[in-house]
């Protein structure tokens, strides 16, 4: 019985490492990319909270954080054990409205900071969307380059997560005259929706 065991038991962990090891060579250094994109924007977080003036970017940047956290354990735990991870894949809700401001108007011009005395909730914010966007094109590739299927699954679905977070910082920028939303004229907008038209001739 204990002889039983014993081979049960080796069997177990000799299937669990064979799991852990069912990468290919294009997802392990995609997944690193992906990963230290993660670990760059949890650290910039770090670095730029306490630079942070507006109440309403910091409480983003708090709740983003810990989302994100999650995340990153999340994808760490699957990528290392090749398996479920034990806590699965969230979603991230805005907690604010998704209304865009379209139009633009006069402002400054954008120029790089000569101090860094200057730092400001804009720039702050604008570190953050990048983060974002950074990490969503990270998880587009590995997702496209990963063969072990929990993997695959765990960063595709982290991947609308990112666009969320982002989407709800250029949001905040856009409330604030960060970022200006300009527009085509009403008939070249027309003839742009108009462009394309639906069919309805699928193969057999």
């Amino acid at each position: 019985m204990s002889q039983s065991f014993y081979n049960e038991s080796n069997d177990a962990t000799a299937s669990n490492q064979q799991q852990s090891l069912n990468h290919g060579g294009h997802e392990v250094m995609d997944m690193h990319e992906t990963i230290g994109e993660i670990i760059a924007g949890l650290n910039l977080s770090i670095i730029l909270r306490p630079q942070v003036k507006d109440p309403e970017l910091l409480s983003i940047l708090d709740n983003q954080y810990n989302f994100t956290l999650g995340m990153y354990n999340t994808i760490v735990e699957s990528f290392k054990t090749g398996h479920d991870p034990s806590v699965p894949t969230g979603r991230y809700e805005m907690k604010t409205g998704n209304n865009f401001q379209y139009g633009i108007k006069p402002s400054q011009p954008k120029k790089p900071m000569q101090n860094a005395s200057e730092i400001n909730d804009e720039i702050i914010s604008g570190f953050l969307l990048g983060a974002h966007k950074g990490s969503a094109k990270c998880m587009t590739a590995a997702a496209t380059e990963t063969t072990n299927p929990v993997v695959r699954r765990v960063v595709a679905d982290s991947i609308p997560n990112c666009i969320e977070m982002a989407y709800e910082i250029s949001i905040y920028q856009n409330k604030h005259g960060y970022y200006q939303v300009p527009q085509y004229t009403q008939q070249d907008m027309r003839a742009m929706l108009d462009a394309y038209a639906t069919t309805t001739n699928p193969l057999h």
